[in-house]
């Protein structure tokens, strides 16, 4: 058996060794006060909102991790960038701004001109499948202080004051909607890689295709079909489903979820099947459902309507009024 905290990535450790950088960053919105670009949301949810007159400029940043690990090892780098670009996109959608523009953040230990290339590759298909401008970067080449490289980046996107979803008209009956994720995404890798690669190998066989494929498959890119919800339905609330699992659906509302879960399959299937428990699963992984929408019930029909044009869709259960997650199928709570 092998958890997370077990792996090295210990989540309460680490929200723990946060709460005084939370702290110190809250207190700066005072040197913004009463100014342009005032933040408007508490720091925590999936992107902040600072106020710029008539709309609000939403602002996230986030990396690849230990999935680079991955694309070492097999020396394939054209499809990182779509992770990384996928992490940050995913946030912004959330809160209901489009995203607009990203900055890029590579750290090396030496320059390499055909990695770079490869990494370009997948940047500017992210940008496309996002919509995005990449409008600037930085490069650092650090050989004291890095192994290999790392990836990450900085978001920005626009929504109008009326339009923002916050999640606080989510309420007890409203409609929870999942959409299938295309594999692990780029969370939980250091308990995917520590797991599976000594025993397997990233040659190993399954389901058709060599391990490191599945780790390395590229995080879905969500922003189309959720644009175009906002245009056509009345969304409550949206949930980027990464680290943490279903727990990423408390970022959103006080109120509970009753659920119930795809079969687990492909990637999450090995991983259960080699000794991570079903519970651990389920505060780790995506599961096989990247985003969550929750819709009135009045909506369910046209949303799962849109959102099939692009992806499958789940119709996984409904808000309830007693606080956590139950997921039925599975007899779990959360």
């Amino acid at each position: 058996m092998l958890t997370y905290a077990q792996a090295g990535v210990d989540d309460e450790k680490t929200q723990k060794a946060l709460k005084s950088i939370i702290s110190l960053a809250k207190a700066t919105f005072e040197f913004r006060k009463d100014k342009m670009g005032e933040p408007r949301e508490e720091i925590g949810h999936y992107a902040a909102l600072m106020d710029f007159g008539s709309f609000y400029l939403a602002m996230t940043t986030d990396g690849v991790g230990t999935k680079i690990l991955v694309a070492e090892a097999v020396k394939k780098f054209d499809t990182i960038g779509i992770d990384m670009i996928a992490m940050n996109v995913n946030d912004l959608i959330c809160v209901g701004s489009e995203p607009v523009a990203l900055v890029d953040y590579l750290a090396v230990k030496e320059p390499n001109s055909e990695v770079f290339e490869e990494i370009a590759k997948g940047l500017y298909e992210g940008a496309k499948q996002s919509g995005i401008a990449i409008v600037g970067g930085e490069t650092a080449v650090m050989p004291d202080l890095i192994e290999g490289f790392d990836l990450a980046g900085t978001a920005i996107g626009v929504v109008e004051k009326n339009k923002v979803i916050t999640g606080e008209k989510i309420k007890p009956g409203d409609v929870v909607i999942g959409i299938e994720s295309s594999g692990i995404h780029s969370n939980g890798l250091t308990l995917a890689r520590k797991l599976l690669i000594p025993k397997y190998g990233l040659e190993y066989e399954y389901e058709g295709k060599p391990l490191w494929q599945h780790l390395l498959k590229p995080t879905r890119i969500y922003v189309k079909p959720i644009l175009e919800l906002f245009e056509k339905v009345e969304v409550h609330g949206l949930a980027h489903i990464t680290g943490g699992g279903l727990l990423n659906l408390k970022r959103i509302t006080s109120y509970g979820f009753s659920l119930e879960m795809p079969q687990i399959s492909g990637i999450f299937k090995l991983i259960h099947e080699n000794g991570v428990p079903l519970e651990e699963m389920f505060r780790v992984f995506n599961m096989g459902i990247g985003f969550v929408v929750v819709v009135p019930k009045e909506e369910k029909e046209d949303t799962l309507g849109i959102l099939d044009k692009y992806f499958r869709g789940f119709e996984l259960g409904v808000v309830t009024e007693e606080a956590g997650i139950v997921v039925r199928n599975y007899g779990m709570r959360l």
